[in-house]
């Protein structure tokens, strides 16, 4: 097992945002876990690995990491976003709409407009 270290955990990190993008959430979850063991309190690798488990289809863990983020940035829209998405893939439509009236209002992203149902209005 190669030594753990403060350099292997970025390298572990960036490897994982490479998988993600690459369609691996499965492998940048793995590479996650240990980074997030080490340093529970790294919100990007948190913020990361949530990203996964929504893209690998692992709806309670991605809530859960999001709601962790969450309370560490409270006004972070992605997030509010994110979460919102996630709620609304998991079939819980009243969550959903609490969160993307959420990110909406932190931040006038169009898309996140129109999911909170304010684009559509002249």
């Amino acid at each position: 097992m190669p030594e753990s270290n403060p350099e292997t955990h970025v390298i572990d990190f960036r490897a994982a945002e490479q998988l993600l993008a690459a369609r691996d959430p499965r492998g940048a979850v793995k590479l996650l876990d240990s980074v997030i063991a080490a340093h529970p309190e790294n919100t990007a690798a948190r913020l990361l690995r949530a990203r996964a488990f929504f893209a690998a289809a692992q709806l309670r863990p991605a809530e859960l990491e999001f709601e962790l983020v969450l309370e560490r940035e409270p006004d972070n829209a992605f997030v509010h976003f994110a979460l919102a998405r996630t709620f609304q893939r998991a079939g819980r439509p009243e969550q959903a709409t609490r969160h993307f009236r959420l990110a909406a209002a932190l931040d006038p992203n169009p898309e996140y407009l129109r999911a909170a149902g304010f684009g559509d209005r002249p």
